[in-house]
């Protein structure tokens, strides 16, 4: 297993799928309360936790394609399912008697902090974690492209993505027997091959600020602080 590292702050990934649990959609309570405890406990012991939530768990911008809703429309129907999803996650972390702030990339005053890089440092310096919503602001860019874009201006040591898998593999686990576990990978491999770990435009973003990627399963209850400690398996692409 790989040596622990220490990471004064970390950008933590969640997709909104990563809530549901088991369940078909919306929330899972026992997940929640489980993702809140293991961030709280990593956070009391010093780790400053930025965190990216998607909103796949209610609405997709590729969904609306469907229902004849234009691209831009969609996209911004997904960011306010993303607003959805650090709201909740704001109360369960506060249930777990830790500091959490939702800062919103689309101005939302009565209802969450809009998002503003300084004011972002400062309260991951006061010990909160905060939650950005709304993706960027913009359509046409994933939560993935937003966690790189945040993981870069808040200047963290690593970009931890919670995935269904331990790793990154060279093809999809559980469809193809044998496919092998990559430890470490490049970021133009990355790219080159397509394996899809987060979009391009993310990897190139966190490639250009030399922000390891980090790619665990968010399933495995207390795997990121393994992750961290050096004791779970994971893929680092950097």
């Amino acid at each position: 297993m790989a040596k622990a590292v220490k990471y004064r702050r970390i950008l933590l990934k969640l997709s909104g799928e990563g809530l549901m649990g088991r369940r078909p959609q919306g929330f899972d309570p026992k997940t929640m309360d489980r993702l809140a405890s293991e961030v709280a406990r990593l956070v009391k012991a010093g780790t400053q936790v930025a965190l990216v939530v998607g909103g796949g768990n209610f609405f997709r911008g590729t969904e609306g394609e469907e229902l004849g809703i234009e691209r831009a429309n969609a996209d911004y129907m997904g960011m306010l399912a993303t607003v959805m999803n650090a709201l909740a996650l704001q109360a369960v972390f506060r249930r777990a008697r830790c500091k959490a702030r939702v800062m919103s990339a689309i101005p939302m005053n009565p209802v969450c902090e809009p998002y503003t890089r300084r004011r972002a440092l400062a309260h991951l310096e006061a010990g909160e974690v905060v939650i950005f919503a709304a993706g960027t602001g913009n359509p046409f860019f994933t939560t993935d492209t937003a966690a790189a874009l945040r993981a870069s201006e808040m200047g963290c040591d690593a970009l931890f993505k919670g995935t269904q898998v331990d790793g990154v593999y060279s093809a999809d686990p559980k469809k193809v027997r044998g496919a092998k576990r990559h430890d470490r990978l490049g970021y133009d491999e990355v790219l080159a091959g397509n394996l899809k770990v987060m979009d391009a435009a993310a990897v190139a973003l966190a490639r250009d600020n030399r922000i390891p990627i980090v790619v665990f399963s968010i399933h495995k209850p207390g795997a990121l602080a393994r992750v961290i400690a050096g004791t779970e398996r994971h893929t680092v692409v950097n």
